[in-house]
């Protein structure tokens, strides 16, 4: 429990003022996020053993369906976003201001280097640590509802200080229904699929700014 609650803090140290500072110097957003991930995943395959065979024994069952289902959840939560954007824009005034923030993490990035850190690093790195890691332990510990919760609040958690609203918003439905496909589905194959094809779609083929 100790090393959990360990893990756990050290992931909103690193993910809290990235979310802020968008970078420092050279070292922008996105190689930013993508060298936390790497820190948090060697760390949870150092800290514990069965999580490498939970993700053999995920990655070697019913793939084909699993990536089938993650491709066609990653369209519905498009869509959902979709509107939501055009809704909110509508409703609230700071809307427009909060997504083209949220867009300002792009920087000086070349579309080519943040797809390819998404696709290999970002999208699944992200289900690997916040669902397969974080929130499979709470899960195991709290129970599947408590921990699938608090999972999803640290999740959101994270991106508090930026203090915009809209992102705030997105990281919250997002954490849910990914969280929720996890505690349901017991997959990190459908959740990487998922994420990683709604963040490109997102931020590089179908953005909403």
């Amino acid at each position: 429990m100790t090393s959990l609650i360990a893990v756990t803090l050290l992931a909103i140290l690193l993910f809290s003022p990235m979310f802020v500072l968008h970078g420092l110097g050279a070292f922008d957003f996105w190689w930013w996020m993508s060298s936390n991930l790497v820190v948090l995943i060697s760390l949870a395959l150092i800290l514990d053993q069965s999580y490498r065979i939970f993700i053999k024994e995920d990655f070697t069952r019913g793939i084909t369906r699993k990536v089938l289902m993650g491709l066609a959840s990653a369209i519905i939560l498009y869509f959902f976003f979709f509107f939501g954007n055009m809704l909110s824009r509508l409703m609230f005034d700071f809307a427009g201001d909060g997504i083209s923030n949220v867009y300002a993490f792009k920087g000086d990035a070349e579309g080519i280097r943040i797809g390819i850190l998404m696709l290999l690093i970002i999208g699944p790195g992200e289900e690997f640590f916040w669902r397969g890691f974080l929130q499979r332990h709470f899960q195991r510990r709290l129970g599947k509802w408590r921990g699938f919760i608090l999972a999803t609040v640290i999740y959101t958690g994270v991106h508090v200080l930026t203090g915009n609203v809209m992102l705030i918003l997105a990281a919250l439905i997002a954490g849910l229904f990914w969280g929720w496909m996890y505690m349901k589905y017991n997959s990190m194959v459908m959740n990487i699929v998922s994420h990683t094809i709604w963040d490109i779609a997102v931020f590089l083929i179908f953005p909403f700014s």
